[in-house]
């Protein structure tokens, strides 16, 4: 499997709007658009663009959310996943399947609007591992 480019690395945050206002101060970063839910992924998320790729905010949408188990671990937040492009979602999955690496559910779409899956941090040197199809525009 080639390894396509570094799309995002995921933060999770209590709060996108004060994280947004972090970036803004520090680094004079604007949102790629406004912060939007993912009901079915139990969170809201916001992107915010870097000159070679991007940083997703994400926030729990309620007490069963992924995000929320996380932050409890990690009350301020913290970097949650890396994500990078594949050509073809369920090639990529199927082989790194092959390779032994747990895949954690079935593809779905995630907040760019194409096929992802994450797989087990123990399987990926420690770090939860997104990939995603490479968005065809």
């Amino acid at each position: 499997m080639k390894l396509g480019r570094l799309n995002h690395v995921g933060v999770a945050t209590p709060s996108i709007e004060k994280s947004l206002e972090l970036y803004r101060t520090m680094f004079g970063a604007k949102p790629h658009g406004e912060p939007f839910d993912l009901p079915t992924q139990g969170v809201r998320v916001c992107f915010v663009d870097t000159p070679n790729s991007q940083i997703e905010l994400i926030e729990p949408l309620g007490d069963s959310s992924p995000i929320a188990k996380f932050l409890e671990k990690n009350p301020m937040g913290g970097q949650h996943h890396v994500c990078f492009e594949v050509p073809d979602i369920h090639a990529a999955k199927a082989e790194l399947e092959a390779k032994g690496a747990r895949v954690l559910g079935e593809p779905r779409i995630g907040a760019h609007g194409t096929p992802v899956f994450f797989v087990h941090p123990k399987d990926m040197g420690g770090v939860l591992t997104e990939f995603m199809e490479t968005p065809k525009h």
